[in-house]
């Protein structure tokens, strides 16, 4: 049975783009399965998918991965060869510690700034949470480039797990103009050339599906 992933519309979709993003990159072949959001059918479709009734899941066989973590934890164990962390010891711990804070925190960030590949690029103003959502991000980006990322643009040199927690940001970041450092803002501009993010974003632009209050 083919590795399968099963995601929410990709204009929209921040936790769906994380594994997506990552499996493409690596050159893990899938099969994806999207599933409308906020249609009268979307949640009996995504709990036909997952006990959790929410996107992204991971099917591989019988074994099925609901949270986005534990799908790129176990795509780093079986498909990737451990590529999807860092080699060194204490870079692998930091960026673990990155990307957990980033699954677990930004509220403010996720909230008034929602993820929409299609958006104008303009700015919004930010309240002072989702400010101090940014300005924390910004430290953190500029922290491991600065410790870790000599090897290569992406926060610990080479793509890592924590570069596909982090992406959905680097998109809100570029759509709604946020001011940011230049390190960051050269790290935003890395992120959107890879080439699986170019796939991402013209798939998104091609959808059908429109959700009006993710629009406003």
């Amino acid at each position: 049975m083919a590795l399968t992933l099963v995601i929410g519309n990709k204009a929209y979709s921040s936790w769906s783009l994380r594994p997506w993003l990552a499996m493409t990159h690596l050159g893990i072949a899938f099969e994806e399965t999207v599933i409308p959001m906020h249609r009268p059918e979307t949640k009996a479709a995504m709990l036909a998918n997952s006990p959790a009734g929410k996107v992204p899941v991971l099917k591989d066989g019988e074994v099925t991965v609901w949270e986005t973590l534990a799908i790129l934890e176990y795509l780093n164990e079986t498909y990737a060869n451990g590529a999807l962390w860092p080699a060194q010891r204490a870079a692998r711990a930091h960026a673990r510690a990155i990307a957990n804070e980033m699954h677990a925190g930004f509220s403010a960030l996720r909230n008034h700034l929602p993820m929409n590949v299609r958006r104008k690029v303009a700015p919004l103003a930010l309240t002072p949470a989702c400010a101090a959502d940014i300005a924390r991000i910004d430290s953190m980006w500029q922290d491991a480039r600065g410790r870790w990322g000599g090897a290569g643009p992406f926060l610990f040199g080479a793509f890592s797990a924590a570069d596909a927690m982090y992406a959905p940001v680097v998109n809100r970041i570029h759509h709604y103009a946020v001011p940011v450092s230049a390190t960051a803002r050269a790290y935003v501009d890395a992120i959107r050339a890879l080439p699986a993010m170019q796939r991402w974003i013209a798939d998104a632009a091609a959808e059908p599906w429109v959700i009006e209050e993710e629009e406003k």
